[in-house]
């Protein structure tokens, strides 16, 4: 079994289980997604596949599977992950940020849109992409007009101070998730080829406008 993982220390990594699917010692389950593992394995550089050696659990966010909206965002959020991440590239502050919105979302702490948008403007700074929200032309990128939505431009620059446990409690119109939702997406796309085609994020944008 081959799995793709994103790591505290060395960031997006490759794996390979051997007897994942064994009857004694089963490990396959340790890889399903929206799992928080402690792995030990041999990093070899020269390897594009690591070995893993043992797994165990440190966390598993079973609440998140029996909402519908909430694992559609978090394995959007998942994808959105894989696709803008370099190979071994580490991101130590990314990861906890993900595995704290992951939390939020699992103990119900705040809207899973809230916490879905939260960590796009996360991505998006802490790969070099911070928003601008006073700059709307760049050469090649059109952004919708943040004051279409009432509260648009509150909420987003609130949510780009990076607080997770002071999130933005204006009130959120239709305007709004549907400017937001436009606003990142279109960011996001406009940095990071591809976008377009993960499915599980084309599903997330219509459950956020």
């Amino acid at each position: 079994m081959i799995a793709r993982c994103f790591s505290k220390d060395q960031g997006k990594i490759s794996l390979i289980i051997k007897g994942a699917r064994s009857k004694k010692k089963p490990k396959a389950a340790f890889f399903e997604p929206l799992s928080h593992v402690d792995l030990i394995y041999n990093y070899k550089p020269n390897r594009e596949l690591q070995i893993v050696s043992k797994v165990s659990f440190i966390n598993y966010w079973s609440s998140i599977l029996s909402n519908l909206r909430s694992i559609t965002l978090s394995m959007a959020m998942l994808e959105l992950t894989e696709k803008t991440l370099s190979v071994e590239d580490p991101h130590p502050n990314l990861f906890k940020m993900l595995k704290d919105v992951l939390s939020a979302i699992n103990e119900k702490e705040s809207d899973p849109n809230l916490l879905f948008w939260f960590y796009e403007c996360i991505l998006l700074s802490h790969l070099g992409f911070r928003p601008n929200l006073e700059q709307n032309d760049l050469p090649g990128l059109n952004l919708p007009d943040l004051d279409n939505g009432p509260n648009s431009r509150l909420i987003l620059a609130s949510l780009l101070a990076e607080r997770l446990d002071d999130l933005p409690t204006d009130p959120i119109t239709e305007e709004d998730r549907k400017t937001i939702s436009k606003y990142l997406w279109i960011s996001l796309c406009y940095h990071f080829e591809g976008l377009s085609k993960v499915k599980s994020f084309q599903v997330a944008r219509k459950i956020l406008s």
